[in-house]
Formats: structure tokens, C-alpha cells, sequence
């Protein structure tokens, strides 16, 4: 596990020394640690970067954080959670106020600030979970999606003082959901695992729905693991309350009005596969259907997505802030509408 409160330097020097860096390394490296989420291993990779920088003025420092950020992006096929990390560090560097009497000693500042930062931000979930308790009723039957580690704390913590019981979606295709169930079996939670396309079934049995996100966007809408949009809609429809949980540093100044709005959507995603030579391919007959499912059912195998079809499915969606009932954060429990005044109020100068 990195340490994240060590503040060392070697403040015997002027200036910091030119070291090779790869900061998509370092940022890999981060994320070993389970309790790092991708924005705090991106900010803890930044302030390395700000370490071993040779930059001499703020102009070359703030391009070496965004060209930074910009290698960190296009390293993964989903930027959005530490793109969130990036901006919020890259912000409060440019707005620090400070009487450093050198730039090197302003630098030195800037890790040390990044590094407490990082090691703050690991008691949010904590806050979240104490925050989100009040709200969980004894004998609560809650709905969850897929795997999130700030909601597996607000169950475990729940466990510990009421009685609860959890229905989590399958989540496929990463079956993400297993996970959840199984960490909450462990720990003597009643659990059952739920069909993706089972939502609707389940939800007249459920009091309130409770997700994790990768980002909440200054709309005050959700971006998390796709599906949950379709959850949301199916609860509104049912009148159950839809909370989202979310770490503050996992407010993201992005704007999406639709799906298609998001930085992981490609013309890849649910498109049609081209036909060759201009040929369509005919459809099987149902006799022909009927044969393959008789085939898989014989042999006791259930049929799943080849990997390309996994690939022109979406990662995550977003859910419209009109879905959301409440946002659980370190900063409190906010309407949609309040997360999108904190958003504009974090980046204000």
C-alpha cells in the first residue's frame, strides 16, 4: 500500500531532480491499493509528477499537469472517474493561494497538499456510510447494481445495527454483482442475486435502490455502471426512492445530455457490424434456432457474449438528475439541484 501521508522531500536542494517519470506507471501502480479509487490514484500521481518535474515557472508546471492528465486519458477506454481527479488537483493548484519564498518550495507544498488530500479522502466513505444510515429503516430491503465499494461499506455498516436484506443486480457483462453478493453472504447479509432484465420484477419487493457512481456530473446527474439508468427509471415509475453515494472528489464538471454526450461513447458502441461484399446475412430459420438452444441446453452450458459483442455494448450510462432522489456524499445529502451548485461553487476562482 502506497503511503499516503508521507510528506518527505528532499528540501536540502533548490529544486527537485530530473527523474525518468511514467505517470500512467505510477498511476497504475496507485491503483494496486484496493482503497484507491482512479480520481484519488490520479491526484496522488499528479503531485509524483509535480515531484520529479523540472517546470521552473506555474505556466509550465499547470502543461505539465495537463499533459499529464491528457497520458493518464488516453490510457483507459473509461477516463471519466479520474478525469474527475485530474481536474479537481489541476484546480486547486492553478487557485492556491501562497507565500512559498521560492517556486521549488511552492512545488513541495503542492505534493505535500495532494498527498493530505488523498489520505482525507480515504475516511469519505466512512462519512457517507454514517451519513446514508440514517436513512436505512430496520428490516430495510434494499436494491443494489453492480460492485461499489462506498456502498459495500453503507451495508456492512447497516448490517451492524439493523436488520437488512439485499437484492444486487447480476451486472453483466462483468457480473460485477456476484462480487457484492458474495462479500455480503460473508458477512451474514441475506442476499440474492438478481437478473439484469429482472429489475422490474423485483421492485415492488424493495424499499429503496442505493448505487455507487464513477462520477456525478454538474447537472447533478449520475454516471455510473450501465444499467443503472434503466434501475432509476423503473424505480421512479414504481415511486421508490433512487439514492446515489458519492465521494465528493468524484464531482465532475462534465454536462451530458444524453448518453451519446458521454466520453466513453464511440461509434463502435451498438453499432451494426458491416456486411461484406454488400451482402446481408440471412437470419437462422426457428428450426434452426430451436436446434442451437436444444444444443447448449443438452450440454448444460448457458450461451454468453463473445467478447466483441461485449465491446459495442457501453461500460457505464448516465442517469438524468430528475431520477435521483437524494446524492450521498462527505459534504452531505444533497438534492440533484444542490450537487449542481457544489459542482459550479468547487471550481469557481
Amino acid at each position: 500500500m502506497p503511503d499516503l501521508t508521507t510528506t518527505e522531500a528532499n528540501t536540502s536542494t533548490s529544486a527537485f531532480p530530473v527523474v525518468s517519470f511514467d505517470i500512467c506507471e505510477t498511476y497504475a501502480s496507485f491503483l494496486k491499493n484496493e482503497e484507491l479509487s482512479p480520481p484519488l490514484a490520479a491526484i496522488l500521481a499528479l503531485s509524483k509528477l509535480i515531484e520529479t518535474s523540472d517546470a521552473g515557472t506555474m505556466l509550465e508546471l499547470v502543461k505539465a499537469l495537463n499533459d499529464g492528465a491528457g497520458a493518464l486519458k488516453a490510457s483507459t477506454s473509461n477516463p471519466i472517474s479520474l478525469n474527475a481527479g485530474c481536474e479537481l488537483f489541476i484546480a486547486f493548484v492553478t487557485l492556491l493561494p501562497h507565500d512559498s519564498a521560492s517556486f521549488s518550495d511552492l512545488k513541495l507544498e503542492l505534493v505535500r497538499q495532494g498527498q493530505k488530500y488523498a489520505a482525507e479522502a480515504l475516511t469519505y466513505r466512512d462519512k457517507i456510510a454514517s451519513l446514508a444510515l440514517g436513512f436505512i429503516k430496520d428490516d430495510s430491503v434494499i436494491l443494489t447494481h453492480s460492485y461499489s465499494r462506498v456502498v459495500m461499506k453503507t451495508l456492512l455498516r447497516a448490517h451492524e445495527r439493523k436488520r437488512i436484506s439485499v437484492y444486487v443486480t447480476e451486472a453483466r457483462p462483468r457480473g460485477l454483482g456476484l462480487r457484492t453478493y458474495e462479500e455480503l453472504t460473508a458477512a451474514g447479509i441475506p442476499c440474492t442475486v438478481v437478473l439484469d432484465s429482472a429489475v422490474s420484477y423485483v421492485m415492488d419487493k424493495v424499499d429503496f435502490v442505493l448505487v455507487g457512481s464513477e462520477a456525478v456530473v454538474e447537472s447533478g446527474g449520475l454516471i455510473n455502471a450501465v444499467g443503472s439508468n434503466q434501475i432509476a427509471i423503473i424505480a421512479q415509475a414504481a415511486n421508490i426512492p433512487f439514492y446515489a453515494l458519492a465521494e465528493s472528489y468524484k464531482f465532475h464538471r462534465l454536462f451530458p445530455l444524453s448518453q451519446y454526450d458521454l466520453p466513453t461513447h464511440t461509434s463502435n458502441i451498438l453499432s451494426f457490424p458491416l456486411s461484406s461484399g454488400g451482402n446481408v446475412t440471412s437470419p437462422p430459420t426457428a428450426g434452426g434456432i430451436k436446434s442451437l438452444h436444444e444444443k447448449s441446453t443438452n450440454a448444460g452450458c448457458i450461451r454468453q457474449m463473445t467478447s466483441e459483442q461485449i465491446a459495442c455494448n457501453p461500460g457505464v450510462d448516465y442517469t438524468r438528475p430528475d431520477l435521483i432522489t437524494l446524492v450521498f456524499s462527505d459534504v452531505g445529502s444533497l438534492t440533484p439541484e444542490g450537487v449542481s451548485q457544489y459542482v459550479v461553487g468547487m471550481f469557481a476562482g
